[in-house]
């Protein structure tokens, strides 16, 4: 099976064969295991070893976030079949913009780095949440003004929690 996995404005076509992936033309052996009662993942990829923690992104299911080796990336997956019809009605996904970031799992408040009429750009840290020992910064996807702040540092989360609101700015005319 070939997916399509968007990585830092660059997409990877991965082909998923037995204990095997092709990544790009270029075949490297494959293992995976989940850690039982955790987001983490035990990854065998060629001659690395990687525990990565994998956390959907809350109504988006082609996204995740992604920790490994201290670094959080957020990625998109999409399998060949489902490119294909996008490709074929021409209906491609849109970015989700604005609206109520959410806990993409349980954990507890540490900071909240924004205030209530605060403009945020593309990528600015909201809140972090930390869950597992990891600090989990969760950052805007969207430019626009933060209309309510849900939780408060010391408060404890439940996963889907609303954390922040954002409202996205009406395009001026």
């Amino acid at each position: 099976m070939k997916y399509h996995v968007t990585l830092r404005n660059r997409t990877y076509v991965i082909d998923v064969e037995g204990g095997a992936v092709i990544v790009d033309g270029e075949r490297l052996e494959a293992h995976a295991a989940t850690i039982p009662g955790t987001p983490l993942l035990h990854l065998l990829l060629g001659k690395d070893s990687w525990t990565v923690a994998c956390q959907p992104l809350d109504g988006q299911p082609l996204r995740w976030a992604l920790g490994a080796a201290g670094e959080r990336v957020e990625v998109e997956v999409q399998d060949d079949r489902s490119k294909q019809i996008e490709a074929l009605t021409g209906q491609g996904r849109k970015p989700a913009v604005g609206g109520v970031v959410k806990a993409p799992m349980p954990g507890l408040v540490v900071r909240v780095e924004v205030r209530e009429g605060q403009v945020v750009e593309v990528g600015e840290g909201l809140v972090v949440v930390e869950a597992m020992k990891m600090e989990n910064e969760l950052r805007a996807s969207s430019r626009g003004v933060v209309e309510q702040i849900h939780v408060s540092p010391g408060q404890r989360v439940e996963k889907g929690a609303p954390l922040v609101t954002i409202k996205v700015p009406e395009p001026s005319s």
